[in-house]
Order: C-alpha cells, then structure tokens, then sequence
C-alpha cells in the first residue's frame, strides 16, 4: 500500500499458500497475528527485523511484530 511517517508501512493482512501472515514485503509474526487480527485488517507496521526463519526467509527476508490497526481517518 504505502510507507507512512507513522511507521515504515501501511498495509492489509493477507495469508499465503503456507499459513503465513504478510503485508507487503513483510512477515508478520504468527501468534501475535492470530491473537490478535484477522485477515483484511489494515495495519501500520512500526518496526522490522531480518527474518530469522531459513524456511520463509527467501520470500519474506524482513519480518514485523511491532505492528497495529492503522487510524481510519482520511
């Protein structure tokens, strides 16, 4: 979608072929994702890692569990 002042970027949660949560470019962490989203949620992703899982990493090199609902102000 966009990169943001509010963080480094601005996307909806979608989920690939392996279960993996993503936005973007960007990984999002598992069980913080289930916890606490769902699918289509809009989020800000405030800060981002190198993905440290061999098995994800060639399709998500950077990964995020600093991420929230983005503001619905236009």
């Amino acid at each position: 979608m966009s990169k943001d002042k509010k963080g480094v970027y601005t996307g909806i949660i979608e989920k690939d072929e392996n279960g993996n949560y993503f936005c973007g470019e960007y990984l999002l962490d598992f069980k913080y994702t289930e916890a606490n989203f769902k699918l289509g949620d809009e989020v800000n992703i405030k800060t981002v890692i190198e993905n440290p899982s061999d098995i994800s990493y060639n399709k998500y090199p950077k990964k995020s569990r600093n991420f929230f609902l983005a503001n619905d102000k236009k």
